[in-house]
């Protein structure tokens, strides 16, 4: 027999131990899917009489509360919120201890949504609810709904939906002040609903919610709402529109930019019609101008000549409000005329303008002293356009296809409101084939009534054609190659643009339909795209 030597007999072995657990290594098992589950409460689930000020709900494995601030609805709302554990930690029980006093002869829910989850693996137990009433019976009638945003193509997440009872207390105002009788939330879908609700009449409402306070904030929050009162439980079911209303314009702030600059904010839809901006100066003649700043709700005032005094007064009228401003005032720098291009691709496409704008009021185009060349040396004839109230000069030529272009614009083309003019400027520009562009032939039916079609990116739009009510082919010609939505706004006051609601006025807005496929516009391709907007849209509220 051959003898084996011990250093050589204990490599041996740490070998074999290695190769063992190698082939045998243990593992943590499988990984747990099973959400939590739950067990019993005290008082117990659905329980009549209720009287306690606390609450335990006990599950059978150790688990947190997920947003608990967004996802837990108490209903019908409490002026005090309970206060529920655990907020951080695990346990394996919930405890609600109410801080408010009980109503009477009312049935409460307390809807967790998807907040109760396991403590390793976050598995949601969805749509727990716990449910008492503090009289002899539970209510138990239900009522659903959707919500859609009424301009958008996706829907916010967590609505909140109220049931306000339409008694004698109830006015349009209410929505304003007073948490309503019921509350639901949409949570992750568009879908809410009411449960355990009693017999009666209400005033359905839904809200962004953002403060979570239960009230509706105009100023930051959307709105949905449905125009006649719903009966339960003769009334079952609702579709409602999420929209923002456009706050009534209102003056915010001034202040003084540069020498004859100002900056005015506003609140709300400017109405440029009999739109005024004058300085008010004791024994001093002087004018003023204005344009909006792109993308602000701020518009730009200017003012000549510079007079010598601390402050100045400037009135503010249009057709809905009359109003003074006071900004401090003082000799700064001068808004030197600064020309630039508003299109900031230099390739343009046939149908495409030119845009210019500028730091301070356009006021005067001298076409003499403009010229466009192509690449042939050969001037252009064009036409040009100012809008005062963008502060944008438009000029437009014919376009060949793939052609480069020059812009000249000699000095004294143009002239501010300052009086200022510009320096030689050269700008140039090209156009591409049309082999780079896509084309998109659209054919809608369905829609009776003057029509916006827009082709968005998202929710920018990138395209725009207004179209008649007759007109139901519409075509994008040479446009970039991209992925769309499309996007048709049904155009009822025939004013070209989509007019928001009101919930004042019970004015819905203008009803939107989104194509539901993304639309692919390759180079050198053309698209046709049969859109047929569905009459249960056309007829919903």
């Amino acid at each position: 027999m051959k003898l084996i030597p011990g250093f050589a007999f204990v490599a041996i072995i740490i070998v074999s131990i290695f190769s063992c657990a190698k082939r045998g290594s243990i593992t943590g098992g499988p990984k747990d899917e099973t959400p939590p589950q739950f067990v019993r409460s005290y008082p117990p689930n659905f329980s009549t009489n209720f009287k306690s000020d606390e609450v335990k709900i006990y599950f059978d494995e150790l688990i947190s509360l997920d947003k608990p601030d967004q996802q837990v609805i108490v209903s019908p709302p409490m002026k005090i919120k309970p206060e529920i554990t655990p907020l951080a930690g695990a346990r394996k029980f919930i405890k609600i201890k109410f801080k408010d006093t009980l109503s009477p002869n009312t049935t409460y829910t307390i809807n967790f949504g998807s907040s109760v989850v396991d403590y390793n693996e976050k598995n949601a137990f969805p749509f727990f609810q716990y449910v008492f009433s503090t009289g002899s019976e539970l209510d138990s009638l239900s009522f659903k709904g959707t919500v859609v945003d009424a301009f958008k193509k996706d829907t916010e997440k967590n609505i909140s939906a109220f049931l306000y009872e339409a008694n004698a207390q109830f006015n349009d105002s209410t929505i304003f002040t007073t948490v309503p009788r019921y509350v639901s939330n949409t949570l992750d879908s568009t879908i809410f609903e009411f449960k355990n609700l009693k017999a009666g009449t209400y005033h359905l409402v839904a809200v962004k919610d953002k403060n979570s306070n239960y009230v509706y904030d105009p100023k930051q929050e959307k709105i949905a709402f449905l125009k006649k009162n719903i009966r339960i439980p003769e009334d079952s079911m609702a579709h409602i529109r999420l929209f923002q209303e456009a706050l009534p314009f209102k003056l915010s702030r001034v202040k003084q930019t540069s020498k004859y600059g100002f900056e005015v904010g506003y609140f709300g839809e400017i109405d440029i019609t009999g739109l005024e901006v004058t300085p008010l100066v004791k024994d001093q003649s002087m004018e003023a101008t204005y344009f909006k700043l792109a993308e602000k709700d701020t518009l730009k005032v200017y003012i000549k000549p510079f007079v010598a005094q601390d402050s100045m007064v400037i009135n503010i009228k249009n057709n809905t409000i009359n109003d003074t401003l006071i900004s401090r005032y003082k000799d700064q720098y001068l808004d030197t005329l600064k020309v630039k291009k508003v299109n900031i691709k230099s390739t343009l496409r046939i149908e495409e303008a030119i845009q210019l704008t500028a730091n301070s009021p356009l006021t005067e185009i001298d076409p003499t002293r403009i010229n466009i060349i192509d690449n042939d040396s050969t001037s252009v004839k064009f036409t040009y356009e100012l809008n005062r109230f963008k502060n944008i000069a438009s000029i437009q030529f014919d376009k060949k296809e793939d052609d480069k272009y020059t812009l000249n614009l000699l000095p004294e083309a143009i002239t501010d409101f300052l009086g200022q003019k510009n320096d030689s400027i050269q700008l140039n520009f090209k156009t591409g084939e049309s082999a780079e562009f896509g084309n998109l032939a659209l054919s809608i039916s369905g829609i009776s009534s003057p029509k916006i079609v827009q082709l968005t990116k998202n929710d920018k739009v990138i395209y725009q054609k207004i179209a008649s009510a007759a007109t139901n082919n519409i075509n994008f010609d040479a446009i970039d190659p991209d992925e769309y939505d499309v996007r048709i706004i049904i155009d009822e006051n025939d004013n070209g643009k989509w007019d928001t609601g009101n919930y004042f006025d019970k004015q819905q807005p203008e009803k939107t339909y989104f194509f539901p496929e993304t639309l692919n516009i390759r180079a050198n391709w053309d698209v046709q795209q049969a859109i047929a907007v569905p009459q249960s849209l056309i007829n919903k509220p």
